[in-house]
């Protein structure tokens, strides 16, 4: 099903009288998407951290008629890759120092990392191209989420794009480890099985390799990789419209069971409707009704609803 087509939305950046003067010489910015993504990455968790260029994802970029755009895209089919500058829509803020999901749990200076909690949300990501249509680009994997704003797009030029020898040195450090075989092995109890398996065959929601993977390269409890101890021998991790409950035995990691992410209660209000994965939660809690998530008994904080997919919001 195609999601919803977006209205142009303005983002404005008003700096104000209160900003540093070194912003107040040039008070305010205005910036118009040509055009939003169309994926069927609803959540960040489905995006993971930066696109794989293994995956056989594929993704439209349809830019806004009536502005030209067709002729904007001549000469850039045939191209293998162009960077996407966007706008992270769901943030309502930033933070000088921010906690990356990769690592240990240390913050780091926003600026030296790729947070999505910026003082201005900009995203830069540069995405395989496989064929333009019209004002559609079909694109490769990427980490952006159904309904994000673009703003612009530029061809990726490796002789000018690309510094392989450049240093990042605590970002190299992290993909030194991420290189090494994963220090944990990821098993499921009988009852996860059938709960992954009954998703993926009615609802076609699958994220057990997403979920292997955080898993075996570090369960320990992480705010933004949303893993959260329950007890002394049971944890939690988000997975998006989902939860997984499991424990950690030397370097065996246990999934136990699937959880949806939300209560029956909230699922049925209706600022809930636009919930990911809303009716096949549903249908899970009348299948598992005892697997009902911990915001029910008051165990955890009640999620909030999540923005409205079909109106990209400013921040």
């Amino acid at each position: 099903m195609r999601p919803p087509r977006h209205p142009p939305t303005h983002f404005s950046i008003d700096l104000g009288a209160s900003a540093p003067l070194c912003r107040r010489l040039l008070p305010s910015l205005t910036l118009q998407p040509i055009g939003y993504l169309r994926t069927r990455q609803r959540v960040k968790f489905q995006a993971g951290h930066q696109p794989v260029a293994a995956s056989a994802a594929e993704n439209i970029l349809e830019l806004l008629p009536g502005c030209g755009y067709e002729q904007a895209l001549q000469d850039l089919a045939g191209m293998d890759r162009i960077w996407l500058l966007w706008w992270f829509h769901r943030n309502t803020g930033w933070r000088p120092l921010v906690l990356p999901p990769r690592g240990p749990a240390r913050r780091r200076g926003v600026f030296a990392t790729r947070s999505p909690h910026r003082p201005n949300p900009l995203g830069l990501t540069a995405v395989p191209l496989l064929g333009v249509a019209g004002r559609e680009l079909l694109l490769g994997p990427c980490d952006l989420v159904d309904g994000t704003p673009v703003l612009d797009i530029k061809p990726y030029l490796a002789a000018h794009d690309a510094f392989p020898d450049a240093r990042a040195p605590w970002i190299d450090a992290l993909d030194d480890a991420a290189g090494a075989a994963p220090r944990h092995t990821v098993e499921f109890a009988d009852e996860a099985v059938a709960q992954l398996a009954w998703l993926r065959e009615h609802h076609a929601v699958d994220f057990r390799d997403r979920l292997v993977e955080l898993l075996a390269r570090d369960p320990t409890p992480h705010r933004t990789r949303r893993i959260k101890r329950r007890s002394s021998d049971s944890a939690s991790i988000g997975c998006g419209a989902w939860r997984a409950e499991f424990s950690v035995d030397g370097e065996i990691v246990r999934v136990r069971a699937i959880e949806a992410a939300y209560p029956r209660s909230f699922l049925e209000r209706p600022d809930y409707r636009d919930v990911p994965d809303r009716a096949a939660q549903l249908a899970f809690l009348a299948r598992w009704p005892d697997r009902t998530p911990a915001d029910a008994t008051g165990a955890e904080s009640a999620p909030p609803p999540p923005p409205p997919e079909a109106k990209p919001s400013s921040a």
